[in-house]
């Protein structure tokens, strides 16, 4: 043992509850950045005055959420952000979904469907180019799933990196690195990259958009020598250098 969080092993066994999901959330931000406060959650009052404009109520588990860490901005608003209550709103497709993320470019919406509402921890879909589809069957899953997707793009980009995998890297990360526990779940950008997993080394962070030749695989480090590490682990054409022989590649976003 390292000593170093690693999130697969902080998420051996899955996330069973919420319960779980929010002691992973708070392990991991204090490990990648700052303990959690009580002032990183979004009052009980403006969360109150969304739900009184959208005409409904949050569900609990979603309401835990930012009370938990709404206002946390390098957990929750690096790339597809959670939108801030008074942004919540009510999309008209699919019987009405409660959208609270957005793309950053308006291109995708995760949300809750209307009738759904009710239950506990419901399941979230994703307004993707081919139609809203299911993203994750839990509330509290598709919450741990944002805060490890806008971790990965926090640090002001000096702690990530990005490669698309060609056929002879393909094997290399599941080989490598651990699996985090995390279902598969669809990329908002179409079945090619399908599905999106994770995975992890202690204070090393992977995630890889599908499974064929050319999906993309982008990496954070929590240092910058653990980043250089995933680099010489996999040693792809990647986007921001590391590869002295090879041009840098643009951004898939």
């Amino acid at each position: 043992m390292t000593g170093v969080f690693d999130v697969a092993q902080a998420l051996d066994g899955g996330i069973t509850d919420r319960e779980r999901g929010w002691a992973f959330v708070r392990g991991f931000a204090a490990a990648w950045g700052e303990p959690l406060t009580e002032d990183d959650g979004t009052p009980a009052a403006e969360l109150a005055r969304a739900e009184a404009t959208l005409g409904c109520s949050l569900p609990a588990v979603l309401r835990e959420f930012y009370m938990l860490l709404g206002t946390q901005a390098s957990l929750i608003a690096n790339q597809d952000p959670l939108l801030p209550p008074a942004e919540m709103f009510v999309h008209d497709e699919c019987g009405g979904v409660l959208v609270f993320r957005s793309e950053n470019q308006g291109c995708a919406f995760w949300g809750v469907r209307l009738r759904d509402l009710d239950q506990d921890d419901p399941p979230v879909v994703v307004q993707a180019r081919h139609g809203w589809v299911p993203f994750l069957d839990r509330v509290s899953l598709a919450c741990v799933e944002l805060v490890l997707s806008e971790a990965l793009f926090g640090g002001g980009g000096r702690l990530y990196n990005a490669c698309e995998l060609s056929a002879d890297l393909l094997g290399a990360v599941p080989e490598r690195f651990q699996r985090v526990a995390l279902p598969d779940y669809p990329m908002w950008t179409g079945p090619e990259d399908f599905p999106v997993r994770w995975f992890s080394a202690p204070g090393q962070l992977l995630r890889q958009d599908g499974l064929g030749v050319h999906s993309w695989l982008h990496v954070r480090g929590r240092t910058r020598a653990d980043l250089e590490a995933i680099c010489e682990s996999v040693p792809g054409r990647w986007a921001l250098g590391y590869t002295e022989s090879l041009d840098a590649e643009p951004l898939p976003f």
